[in-house]
């Protein structure tokens, strides 16, 4: 099963803070957009995304289709063929994506100890 980029979204009080502190440890901007309230930050091939007012809490993400740079890749599992897997293993599910669609959709799942998981594809 092949889950694309991870990174962690973070639910922050306040961005720019967010930003100033990261920044201290080398995590530059990637992309996002501050007058949004969401950056995506880099640090070699470790991301983490922040997320002022989006999230109720820090969420582990993946995206298939993606590298850690945010760049297609060939080959991925599509994100309804992982859901469907998920799903005959009897995974319960807080979102999910239109398994009649084809391209970019979504699901949600929670972990045993209450942590978000989103499956993002942008594809």
């Amino acid at each position: 099963m092949e889950l694309g980029a991870f990174s962690v979204s973070l639910a922050v009080k306040d961005i720019e803070a967010s930003r100033a502190f990261y920044a201290k440890f080398g995590f530059q901007e990637a992309g996002g957009d501050v007058a949004q309230n969401w950056l995506i930050l880099k640090n070699g091939t470790h991301v983490i995304g922040l997320f002022q007012g989006m999230f109720e809490k820090n969420t582990l993400t993946f995206n298939p289709g993606w590298n850690s740079n945010a760049e297609e890749v060939e080959g991925f599992t599509d994100i309804r063929q992982l859901q469907q897997s998920l799903k005959e293993q009897g995974v319960e599910f807080v979102d999910e994506a239109d398994e009649s669609t084809t391209g970019p959709a979504h699901f949600a799942v929670v972990d045993p100890d209450g942590n978000p998981v989103l499956v993002d594809q942008h594809v």
